[in-house]
């Protein structure tokens, strides 16, 4: 009987190999902003690119607030959330002092583009991978199609590459 939460804990808590799921739809995953709204990605964003920074570890936060801070600065017309994917049945029993938490360090007028996947975690994880502490960075087209990714932290060159990836979207999107 004790092999039963092992194994739990286990599958949990396996890691998936890093694979770049470009050209690819992003998996239909359901989360919850910090304000309240339930969310579907990629199905609540059709129809305008979006960029989604996921994190798989707490110690992530360093590398997407890096690349928030780039986009703002270099005025990227996107759309751009964060998701900060929790796998495993035990932490979805914590799931509202995880996000309590996270709510006291963030700004209440980020909270909407704070989206925490909980269920469908694992979906994430196999998607893209998630050995390693670095964000996974994914611009998604109006469909929901991955045109950019990048999951070994922030470097000027490939935010150069996401600008101009996030550049021709918009071109191309009404």
């Amino acid at each position: 009987m004790r092999l039963l939460p092992t194994l739990l804990l286990a599958a949990a808590c396996s890691s998936h190999p890093h694979r770049d799921p470009t050209g690819e739809a992003f998996p239909s995953v359901q989360g919850e902003a910090l304000d309240g709204a339930q969310v579907r990605i990629p199905d609540d964003f059709r129809g305008e690119p979006v960029l989604l920074l996921v994190a798989y570890k707490q110690k992530t936060q360093f590398d997407v607030d890096r690349w928030v801070l780039g986009i703002l600065q270099a005025g990227i017309d996107v759309r751009v959330v964060e998701v900060p994917t929790v796998r495993g049945w035990v932490p979805r029993l914590f799931a509202g002092q995880i996000d309590e938490g996270m709510r006291s360090g963030i700004p209440r007028e980020e909270w909407g583009s704070v989206v925490t996947v909980y269920g469908d975690a694992a979906d994430v994880a196999r998607f893209t991978g998630d050995e390693g502490r670095n964000a996974r960075v994914l611009l998604l087209d109006g469909e929901g199609r991955v045109v950019f990714f990048h999951d070994r932290g922030y470097s000027p060159a490939t935010f150069l590459r996401l600008r101009d990836a996030a550049q021709a979207l918009r071109q191309v999107t009404p």
